[in-house]
């Protein structure tokens, strides 16, 4: 008798919401590497600490068990920051405005999203790069909402028609919350505006209040490498804590620059810097919902730039992802920053192997991983479809290979080889078409000539089409209409759809 049970594909398939495979597979660091940058980290933040201006940091730093050098320099003994490490959070829980669209981070379960601060985007129809606009962060918003594969929608753009920075910082949050149901995250200018954005987001979600359902995190650079609290972002950190706004925290050192050029010495810093902002937040409120957006970013020592797109920048953060892993906390890496201009064979290489090994390191979050180009100076629609491909084969790749009850079935093998010698039209290969197997949307597996009489269209041309076909389709509705006018006439929200 043939026995049929659903493999785990098949059981993600079906109803709800899927949760992610587990990464954790590659090890760019063996167990010696890990323990050495593990321990240089707590070393680190030991006998070098942080330095810090803001007087209620130091002062909420010094209460919690932080020593204070005769610099100034704030130091953490292992053993508080163990004591921190244990009191954290493991697991985060990003709703989305639509529930059955949230995220669970931690534990190595791979979520993909947008993210950066690109100050461009490359228009499709002119083939130019232009200053970014509030409606081109609703737009790439939008396309982020009918992408199967990105799982969170962090704003990839500046509005650069935004000059005030308070309204800047409300219209953010309002067009990425109008555009997608997803769980999206903004950043803010400075403390006094993150309580405005609460309200408004409080008053979209009508009866729910936003701290029972926190669809939008912050993402929060808290520390300026080299090992420096940024005194206003530590502000912003304090308020979200106080208003329940999950946190993305970030510590982005550029290796050569503003960390060590060694790797191993880049990571041990940035680990550090990552674990110092864990702290604080523990000290503000125990547990409270944070993620370590650890981006151990890499230079270009020819010339000092970043490079987003290297080698050395797709290990740094696969190994990233593995040290979280290790120490059991919500993990963000970077990757898919390419340095192409376009959405060429560049891009298209360097974003693969960045994205994937992080993936396979089992990053519970991976930002800026679709849709940006030139090193994150730039967001592109058709480079984020063109991405969403590429991250669902990623996907199925961390999934690997599943050896479910029934997979391999001798009856069928001995009546295909003794019958008609293929497999396909089987029962077996019918019901595994949509769950073992996926298939792109844009990449063309067509033969050669097939593709040439179909008009030759490269994967731009299709994902200008697909990009054509989201615009076309009916917009996100999940904001009530009667909600968002109550917001627009109490707010200065500037964003026409």
């Amino acid at each position: 008798m043939r026995r049929a049970r659903q493999s785990r594909g098949e059981a993600q398939s079906q109803g709800g919401a899927t949760r992610p495979p587990p990464g954790g597979r590659f090890r760019p660091l063996d167990d010696g590497s890990l323990r050495s940058i593990i321990e240089a980290a707590f070393d680190i933040l030991a006998r070098i600490g942080v330095a810090a201006d803001a007087p209620e940091m130091r002062k909420l730093a010094i209460a919690g068990g932080a020593v204070e050098r005769p610099d100034g320099r704030l130091t953490f003994p292992r053993a508080l920051v163990e004591d921190m490490i244990a009191k954290s959070r493991k697991r985060v829980e990003l709703p989305g405005f639509d529930p059955q669209r949230g995220i669970e981070v931690g534990g190595g379960h791979v979520h993909i999203g947008t993210g950066g601060a690109a100050v461009q985007v490359l228009d499709a129809d002119t083939g130019n790069f232009r200053d970014s606009t509030l409606a081109d962060l609703y737009g790439l918003m939008r396309i982020v909402d009918a992408c199967d594969s990105i799982h969170y929608a962090l704003r990839p753009v500046v509005a650069r028609d935004m000059a005030d920075p308070l309204t800047l910082d409300l219209n953010t949050a309002f067009a990425a919350m109008k555009a997608t149901s997803k769980p999206i995250g903004t950043s803010f200018f400075e403390p006094a505006h993150v309580a405005p954005v609460v309200e408004m987001l409080d008053a979209a979600l009508g009866p729910t209040p936003f701290a029972a359902q926190p669809f939008c995190f912050a993402s929060v650079c808290h520390v300026v490498p080299p090992l420096t609290l940024a005194t206003e972002a530590c502000g912003v950190m304090r308020e979200c804590v106080r208003l329940g706004m999950p946190l993305q925290i970030c510590s982005a050192g550029q290796a050569g620059a503003t960390s060590p050029a060694s790797l191993a010495g880049a990571l041990a810093q940035g680990l550090a810097e990552s674990l110092a902002g864990l702290v604080l937040v523990n000290m503000m409120q125990p547990g409270f919902p944070c993620i370590l957006a650890f981006m151990p970013f890499i230079s270009d020592l020819r010339t000092g730039a970043m490079t987003g797109g290297s080698g050395e920048a797709a290990v740094a953060s696969a190994a990233a992802a593995q040290l979280l892993l290790h120490l059991g906390l919500p993990s963000t890496v970077s990757a898919g920053i390419t340095d192409a201009k376009v959405a060429d064979a560049q891009a298209g290489y360097e974003k693969g192997y960045t994205v994937a090994l992080s993936a396979q390191a089992g990053a519970d979050m991976i930002n800026l991983s679709v849709g940006m180009l030139g090193s994150i100076m730039a967001a592109s629609k058709e480079a984020l479809v063109i991405d969403n491909d590429m991250c669902g084969a990623i996907l199925r790749s961390v999934r690997g290979v599943e050896a479910f009850e029934g997979a391999i079935d001798l009856d069928l093998i001995e009546e295909v080889v003794t019958g008609p010698g293929h497999y396909l039209g089987t029962g077996q290969t019918l019901k595994l078409m949509t769950t073992e197997y996926l298939y792109p949307r844009l990449g063309d597996r067509q033969s050669i000539s097939n593709w040439l009489t179909s008009g030759a269209k490269t994967v731009w041309d299709r994902a200008r089409t697909r990009v054509a076909e989201i615009e076309a389709s009916p917009a996100p509705d999940h904001l009530p209409a009667d909600i968002e006018a109550a917001i627009r006439a109490r707010l200065p929200i500037k964003l026409e759809v």
